[in-house]
């Protein structure tokens, strides 16, 4: 096992880019609140709903998933279930969607996340067609309106014309219907700012991300799991371009001194593919760090990077996120950040809640593992439901991944 360095802790220095984008991630939800009081509409938006449109619009969102997430790293996420089970959802839906129906009704996190019931919803269906289905039930349980956007799976490697006009046409739809609704309107003054600023934030954060090419990593992975929270909610702000400007800095700052948040002595280097294991999440990342084990990357952090010069290049940006792609894409994706961050084994968390993830994992993680010439090991679990993760299972798989690249190391 590793030995942790004998470092005392500090306070976090409040100049640090980890301080501010906690403050960032927060403010979402607080602004949010404020103007609720003040009777302004606010809304719940799906993660991979476009910023840009909310943003543009001057309108206050905040997001169930970021939510979900939230109560259930914070422990509450099996009572959160239990109550939209007891109301006849089944347990096979995904434990991000039975937390927030569950919200919906009690109004209550317990002390997990709290934020204000919504007066209109916006959804979009690029990482699950799941998403309808859960803003649909909302939508109804709360009479409110739902505002749709559909960008379909695209079978072939690249996004055609026809599908940019297809997802631009969706785009240009609900904004319109959006300025009917809250009274709100588009400016393309406005938009140039906010994507220039999305612009912004993506490129310093997956420039940050990409420091993982470095050996030792300037940063346990872990902390990107955090840090994401803000290119999901904010990354359109002037604040999160800045804050991310600043972690890219403070990473190269790290490389440069021989420093890294990862706090133990660097022995091997993972991707971690799949959505976080919240319920867990100290578990999974102990499990790793007490063997030297640093997950250095993971698409489930770059997924929120959109680069895009103009609207029809941001309608071709949100058509190309992970669960929007082909296998092929997909997997080239992937081998890219192994090679590029030095990559010498893959932790696959099947993960019940999210099956479509999951579902085309067993076959793409062969083919990772076979390019990359990468040990490749899956545990069970769920990204919010604690019922569905064995401590057991997870610490002999890793064992098993870790004595594999110990071998490895040794043929060399």
């Amino acid at each position: 096992m590793a030995e942790e360095q004998k470092k005392p802790r500090r306070p976090v220095d409040p100049n640090s880019a980890k301080y501010k984008l906690g403050q960032i991630a927060a403010k979402a939800y607080s602004d949010a609140a404020e103007a609720k009081e003040r009777g302004e509409l606010v809304g719940w938006c799906s993660s991979n709903f476009p910023v840009e449109i909310p943003e543009t619009l001057g309108l206050y969102v905040v997001y169930p998933e970021n939510q979900a997430a939230a109560i259930a790293a914070r422990g509450h996420g099996e009572e959160m279930c239990q109550i939209s089970e007891e109301d006849g959802y089944s347990n096979d839906i995904c434990a991000y969607a039975r937390i927030s129906l569950a919200y919906a009704k009690v109004k209550d996190s317990n002390g997990g996340q709290e934020m204000p019931q919504p007066d209109f919803l916006l959804c979009c269906n690029k990482i699950c067609n799941g998403m309808i289905k859960w803003d649909e039930n909302l939508s109804r349980e709360l009479n409110i309106p739902l505002f749709m956007i559909d960008i379909p799976f695209n079978p072939d490697y690249e996004v055609s014309k026809a599908e940019i006009a297809y997802v631009k046409a969706q785009f240009l739809d609900c904004i319109h219907k959006l300025e009917e609704f809250t009274g709100k309107k588009w400016s393309d003054e406005k938009y140039e700012e906010v994507r220039e600023l999305s612009g912004r934030s993506s490129r310093a954060w997956l420039r940050a991300t990409a420091k993982a090419c470095y050996t030792p990593s300037p940063f346990n992975g872990f902390d990107l799991l955090n840090h994401m929270a803000v290119m999901v909610t904010a990354r359109g702000k002037k604040e999160a371009a800045e804050a991310m400007e600043l972690l890219e800095k403070e990473y190269e700052e790290n490389h440069q001194k021989g420093e890294s948040t990862f706090r133990v002595e660097e022995k091997y280097r993972i991707m971690f593919e799949g959505i976080a294991c919240w319920p867990w999440l100290r578990v999974t990342s102990t499990g790793l760090k007490s063997r030297g084990i640093n997950m250095v990357t993971t698409i489930y952090a770059d997924a929120f990077g959109f680069i895009y010069d103009d609207f029809d290049d941001m309608c071709r940006a949100y058509a190309q996120v992970p669960n929007a792609i082909n296998l092929e894409k997909a997997r080239d994706k992937r081998v890219k950040l192994c090679k590029d961050n030095h990559v010498e084994g893959l932790l696959v968390h099947t993960n019940r809640s999210c099956k479509l993830w999951s579902g085309f994992m067993y076959e793409m993680s062969r083919q990772i593992g076979s390019e990359c010439n990468i040990p490749v090991v899956s545990f069970d679990g769920d990204q919010a439901d604690p019922r569905n993760f064995s401590e057991a299972q997870y610490d002999t798989r890793v064992q098993g991944l870790t004595e594999i690249m110990e071998a490895n190391k040794e043929a060399k």
